[in-house]
């Protein structure tokens, strides 16, 4: 099993707050033992072993040691994958690093390892790390482990508190939008954004026809109770848009979900006020992109747009939808083609695309874990060189029709005259996304670029 070592390798950090990787003996004896000479063994799924693990703990037998420093082994792996995650979503807009969450979460240590059992350790009032916690709090018949440690790691008081002094609360918009009622809003957007009466009616209406369709939905489903809120069905957001229609509230349920999404960020500014958190100065940019030689191509003079400075954010806001609508247009393309004897390659490419681009594994890591022999057999099913051009395809055609459209020219002529200079400026622009993303699919645990992080945003969704 080529992730076994994750059950016998501690991830801590060492004296001087860098991660380090140990080895503990007796794990990797009691593993071998327990489970490396079972028949099959290089195709036990981890569910398996950790329920076996989780077992041996709880029995009392001389073996419970030996399982209990197994399975905070491989949480260990799994809190820094956790905190890793959180970097690539959030680090780089709001200025910290994974280093940065280590602290918080990667306290497991060499001395509780010697001392014995979770058990014992909090039966003599010693310090409990965060894998202790999580694993007394496990139970395999309600979720797996992998699944159970990044839920707790996101739970976690001091984590969760470092996160909101740098501006970043971790509750989905739509669990926001979902336990927001009519009044709070009212006075959340009235003193604290200031916002005009009418544009508070505009977002009252929006709000109880979120509440009469998705709330609802929620209430009727019993097996919602304890699941995150995700992001609404095109269903959902059709009967919302029909119901604040009737209410004079006019929006496409395109634009329903980009209102909803504008209506949870001034309630997510104003909770991680109250929360003390530090409030974002900046307009969202993540792609970091050089707008100017785009304005420049679009822009003639300053009487011809309203404001540049307008211009540049609508700019931002238009590149990351357009990447957002590509990926998941191109994605789906492609598990579209997974008909017939190829319906098993698609949550094969799924699974594969996450680990690639999320969890940063290489193409060897992953084959075993998609059920294939090799390396090319994974870059053969990702395909991720015609993923990206087919991303650009879709993307360059959306934004520049998008870009067409803010032009003042008349003169049918001059338009069509610009129209290659704007297609020449757009392509720099989404090549350097994607030429970042290209660079780093060489490179091992390297899953920073902004494509990578819209595709993980994108997979969560799904």
């Amino acid at each position: 099993m080529k992730t076994a070592s994750k059950y016998w390798n501690l991830v801590r950090l060492d004296s001087s707050g860098k991660i380090k990787i140990t080895e503990i003996s007796p794990a990797k004896q009691f593993f071998h033992r327990q489970v490396s000479n079972s028949s099959d063994s290089e195709n036990i799924p981890d569910l398996t072993i950790q329920k076996d693990l989780i077992a041996i703990k709880n029995s009392g037998n001389e073996n419970n040691i030996s399982a209990d420093r197994c399975l905070r082994c491989f949480i260990s792996h799994q809190i820094r994958q956790a905190c890793i995650q959180l970097d690539i979503q959030f680090g780089r807009e709001h200025g910290f690093s994974r280093n940065d969450l280590f602290i918080y979460t990667l306290n497991d240590t060499l001395d509780s390892f010697r001392d014995s059992v979770a058990g014992k350790q909090a039966s003599q009032g010693k310090y409990k790390s965060l894998a202790v916690e999580i694993l007394e709090t496990f139970d395999p018949a309600k979720a797996n482990l992998s699944t159970w440690t990044v839920r707790y790691v996101k739970q976690n008081r001091e984590l969760q508190r470092f996160l909101l002094e740098q501006g970043v609360y971790l509750i989905s918009s739509w669990a926001i939008l979902n336990d927001t009622n009519i009044k709070q809003v009212n006075r959340i957007l009235s003193e604290f954004h200031n916002l005009t009466s009418g544009e508070i009616e505009q977002a009252s209406i929006l709000l109880s026809g979120y509440h009469n369709v998705y709330r609802r939905d929620r209430l009727k489903s019993r097996q919602s109770k304890g699941r995150k809120c995700t992001t609404p069905s095109t269903e959902q957001l059709e009967r919302i848009a029909d119901l604040i229609n009737r209410q004079g509230l006019v929006l496409s349920p395109e634009q329903t979900l980009t209102q909803l999404e504008k209506l949870a960020g001034l309630l997510r500014e104003y909770r991680i006020h109250v929360r003390g958190g530090k409030m974002k100065q900046e307009s969202f940019d993540n792609t970091e992109i050089n707008t100017e030689g785009m304005q420049a191509s679009v822009i003639q003079d300053e009487e011809e747009t309203v404001d540049q400075g307008d211009f540049l954010k609508s700019y931002q806001q238009q590149f990351q939808q357009s990447l957002d609508s590509s990926i998941e247009t191109v994605i789906t393309t492609r598990l579209s083609k997974f008909k017939g004897k190829k319906a098993a390659k698609a949550p094969q490419f799924i699974t594969a695309l996450e680990l690639f681009h999320c969890q940063g594994e290489s193409m060897s890591a992953i084959a075993p874990k998609v059920e294939l022999q090799a390396q090319y057999q994974v870059t053969r099913l990702l395909k991720l060189k015609e993923l990206r051009i087919d991303i650009r395809h879709q993307m360059l055609q959306l934004m520049k029709d998008w870009t067409m459209a803010q032009t003042k020219l008349e003169d049918l002529a001059s338009l069509k005259q610009r129209e290659s200079e704007i297609e020449l400026a757009l392509g720099e622009q989404i090549d350097l996304v994607l030429n970042e993303a290209e660079k780093e699919a060489s490179v091992a645990d390297s899953t920073q670029s902004i494509l990578a992080k819209r595709i993980c945003e994108y997979l969560d969704r799904l």
